[in-house]
């Protein structure tokens, strides 16, 4: 039986516990999340050094799940764009069933290994692609299909599962091992092996983008402002990055499209919105760099 199945002899009796004591044994398991993705950083370490040229190069990030698993990529995807303008088509998510298995389980989807073939065929990912192979189990067929594909086209395999010497990270070119060992509920994978999960998507993702220059210091200096919330983060990490007052910030920001990269270093530099356009575009992207320069 896997490890993620196995039930965990510790619990037998977790439907007599009272309230107070089951909540606190339903959160205090995830901190073996935690404990497993550390353990796996030095593979997540590599699969993003092992990425950086290839995207750098106009590759995409294409994910690749079934269930929970899949859920989780479409989620990481999905958050590139207003965090780091991470263009759409360049962050693709393939869960089994389709679109509609994100709102409703689609039942026996994952057990279809031509399915999950084709469907990362028709994404026809080439060699600087980056293919996030997503299973708990570490050996659903549909993901196994499409990670079978992605390497007969050349494109980078990570395989991220919950159970060791899983097929999903043995035959993927990087493989991640987040071994969390048995749900307080037997086999629910939604617990703790989802939130390791979503820990190392969370930390793969944000590593390659800070490695892509999306980020100044510790600042999310590349985000898309798509509502009134993100307007004031972006005003806000102008100021603190340039000790501009508010109104300052926001008329340079009103004139770079609310790029804050742009308005950062048109600020620091007392250039205009063009040439610190230019800047960045020699830095390739590097508030740093530009600033330097």
């Amino acid at each position: 039986m896997l490890k993620t199945e196995t039930p965990d002899s510790r619990h037998a009796d977790l439907d007599l516990y009272p309230t107070d004591e089951l909540v606190a044994v339903l959160i205090d398991d995830q901190a073996n999340a935690v404990n497993a993705a550390r353990a796996a950083a030095p593979a997540i370490a590599r699969a993003v050094a092992a990425a950086v040229p290839r995207i750098a190069a106009g590759g995409r990030l294409i994910y690749v799940g079934a269930g929970t698993s899949g859920r989780l990529g479409v989620l990481d995807s999905v958050e590139l764009y207003p965090t780091f303008s991470w263009p759409h088509e360049r962050a693709l998510a393939l869960i089994a069933g389709g679109l509609d298995a994100m709102f409703v389980a689609v039942e026996g989807a994952e057990d279809d290994s031509a399915q999950g073939a084709a469907d990362l065929r028709d994404a026809n990912p080439g060699v600087n692609d980056v293919v996030l192979l997503l299973a708990a189990s570490g050996a659903t067929p549909y993901v196994l299909g499409a990670l079978r594909v992605a390497r007969e086209l050349g494109a980078l395999t990570i395989g991220f599962a919950n159970n060791p010497n899983a097929p999903v990270a043995t035959e993927a070119q990087i493989g991640i091992t987040l071994d969390t060992g048995s749900e307080v509920i037997s086999g629910s994978t939604r617990l703790k092996a989802g939130t390791s999960q979503k820990i190392a998507l969370n930390t793969f993702s944000s590593a390659l983008m800070v490695r892509l220059n999306k980020v100044y210091g510790n600042l999310m200096v590349d985000l898309k402002p798509t509502n009134a919330k993100l307007v004031l983060r972006a005003v806000a990490l102008t100021m603190y990055a340039t000790g501009a007052d508010e109104r300052a910030a926001r008329e340079v920001l009103e004139e770079c499209d609310f790029h804050v990269k742009v308005a950062i270093v048109a600020l620091s530099k007392k250039t205009s919105i063009d040439q610190a356009r230019v800047l960045l575009e020699a830095a390739r992207g590097s508030v740093r760099q530009a600033l330097a320069a």
